[in-house]
């Protein structure tokens, strides 16, 4: 039994089951135990793979989006770049190797990066030396903000809710015989989710992200009071319904009750909450297969494959097609922009 384990048993003992939100919570940030407060998790040596380790073509492509939407704004002298949840940093680095083919978009750039595990941050500072860090983006300077976020959103924890007779039954982490379950508490009208009964019936579980609205508030007024976009990359939907909560260690799904700590935790991104979040304008949601490909993700490959051959071709070609093809990441990952009223979408989101 891991320590954390025994740690959450021993909560659940005195202060009763605890709901979605805190077990992810405190699976991932305890700060003697939690999964991204004491690890890195990333790459083949780690539990996942994102997309910027897959490919150098994913951080260059968006890197000459966002250099583009800058220049499509008049090239404001003075702007934020910043990323939420950079893993290692290589898609910053991919972003800023790129975009250096924009003449002075480098030189208006301030780099920031909101990360609050201290080991990736140290992997941060290498690849991106000049980068200042953030807890939040509540401390984001307050000028034109041109940001990603790939991978962040799903990772926020959750509550879930069934629809049941009475209201909705919270879905909650309790404890049996020594070990964590799950269980239901008793139904209750919710009015903060008297929206979802139009597109729910009896049964359904929905999930709601703590954190997210007030992270793309923040967003969304600094894009429409002072200019820039925000490219949100995720796995996830438009307000869909059931159970997405799931864990992975060493690149399979496990079950998330099992080691608690031990595992990466996640749930799928709601896009409509996003949308709705957002004071700015919004983009419509595309997949990321379609984003990439209206960027010219094929030509790139093309472009980069005429160097290589054998194992290393092979590579390039099976990057290509799991960023990109529909059964692998190109149609479970969305994407969504965040742009001022007064200006277009940036490159890769327009119909």
């Amino acid at each position: 039994m891991t320590a954390l384990k025994d740690i959450l048993l021993t909560r659940i003992a005195r202060t009763g089951p605890l709901t979605i939100a805190d077990y992810m919570t405190e699976c991932l940030w305890n700060p003697d135990h939690g999964y991204y407060a004491t690890r890195n998790p990333l790459g083949a040596e780690g539990d996942f793979t994102t997309a910027p380790d897959i490919s150098q073509m994913f951080g260059e492509l968006i890197g000459l989006a966002l250099a583009q939407g800058w220049m499509d704004q008049g090239r404001p002298a003075r702007f934020t770049l910043a990323e939420l949840g950079p893993g290692r940093g290589t898609l910053m680095a991919d972003i800023l190797r790129a975009a250096a083919a924009a003449p002075g978009f480098l030189d208006a750039a301030d780099i920031h990066l909101v990360e609050a595990s201290e080991p990736l941050r140290a992997l941060q500072r290498t690849a991106v030396p000049n980068a200042r860090f953030h807890d939040s983006v509540a401390t984001l300077p307050d000028q034109p903000l041109f940001l990603v976020a790939n991978e962040f959103f799903d990772a926020l924890p959750i509550r879930q809710f069934v629809r049941a007779p009475g209201g909705w039954s919270e879905r909650m982490v309790g404890a049996k015989d020594g070990q964590l379950i799950f269980g239901q508490a008793a139904a209750t009208p919710l009015e903060d989710l008297d929206d979802r009964l139009e597109r729910t019936k009896a049964g359904d579980m929905i999930e709601t992200t703590i954190g997210l609205a007030g992270i793309v508030e923040s967003i969304g007024t600094r894009v429409a009071t002072h200019g820039g976009a925000a490219l949100i990359v995720d796995y996830g939907d438009w307000s869909a319904t059931g159970n997405t909560f799931q864990a992975l260690k060493s690149h399979a799904k496990v079950d998330p009750l099992a080691d608690p700590g031990a595992a990466d935790v996640t749930a799928h991104v709601d896009f409509a909450a996003i949308a709705e979040a957002s004071p700015s304008a919004v983009s419509q949601m595309t997949t990321q297969g379609v984003f990439l490909e209206q960027l010219g993700i094929t030509h790139r490959a093309q472009v980069l494959a005429r160097g290589l051959t054998g194992d290393a071709l092979d590579m390039h070609i099976a990057a290509h097609r799991r960023l990109t093809h529909p059964d692998e990441m190109g149609t479970l990952f969305k994407v969504i922009g965040l742009h001022p009223e007064t200006a277009a979408p940036l490159p890769g989101l327009t119909p």
